[in-house]
């Protein structure tokens, strides 16, 4: 079996370090003992961006507020579907994720780091959402497992009956908040609808292939 090597370690704000492995052409994301992403598993990442396009009236110009670069699956396909007129804002607390997808992951990042359409802010999706009204078409939360997080403390206010208001102020009329999740959590999906979002819970697998952890996405309409 090849041997996983270590490649680097960033720094959380206000949370314990990552660590990035690689093992062959694969490449993991690591908090503690926990692999928060990997490289092999793309396919619910990948279908956060695609169905919530899909729920949009106009797709093809779409203003996005991404939360979260990860490995960037949701940021390229989010490019892959959107016309010219497409805007995603990704929004990363960590400088080390950045860091990674513009050095040892730069194959896997595809360039979509530097598309005109794409703007990158670094800092706390929260504080992004707070400074917005009505600005966005759809906000994609891939933060830190989902509402049930790991990784930091201040991330569950994304996921508290504030944080869901100011996603729902800082939507268009009509606009999407998707939330991916490991795992299911009942009590997040009645405080989403009690946050006065038309809330749809759908399972997706990790991989591409349709197999893999099944994991959770919902979606939100304002």
């Amino acid at each position: 079996m090849t041997p996983r090597e270590l490649i680097d370690v960033a720094e959380v704000p206000g949370g314990d370090p990552l660590r990035l492995f690689r093992r062959g052409d694969d490449f993991m994301i690591v908090l503690d003992r926990n692999e928060l992403m990997s490289s092999r598993m793309s396919g619910s990442e990948e279908a956060l961006a695609e169905m919530t396009l899909a729920r949009l009236a106009a797709p093809e110009r779409a203003q996005l507020l991404i939360g979260g670069y990860g490995m960037g699956f949701t940021l390229r396909k989010a490019l892959a579907l959107m016309g010219p007129d497409g805007r995603a804002v990704v929004a990363e607390l960590v400088p080390g994720i950045i860091d990674w997808a513009r050095g040892p992951m730069a194959e896997l990042a595809a360039g979509c780091l530097d598309d005109p359409r794409t703007q990158i802010v670094m800092g706390d999706v929260g504080a992004a959402i707070a400074g917005a009204r009505g600005a966005y078409d759809a906000i994609l939360l891939d933060v830190d497992n989902g509402p049930d997080g790991l990784t930091r403390l201040a991330n569950d206010r994304l996921y508290t009956m504030r944080g869901l208001d100011a996603a729902r102020m800082a939507l268009k009329p009509g606009g999407v908040l998707a939330v991916w999740s490991a795992g299911p959590d009942a009590k997040f999906a009645r405080r989403m609808g009690d946050a006065g979002f038309a809330v749809e819970e759908v399972a997706v697998r990790a991989r591409q292939n349709g197999k893999g952890p099944r994991h959770v996405i919902w979606f939100g309409r304002k």
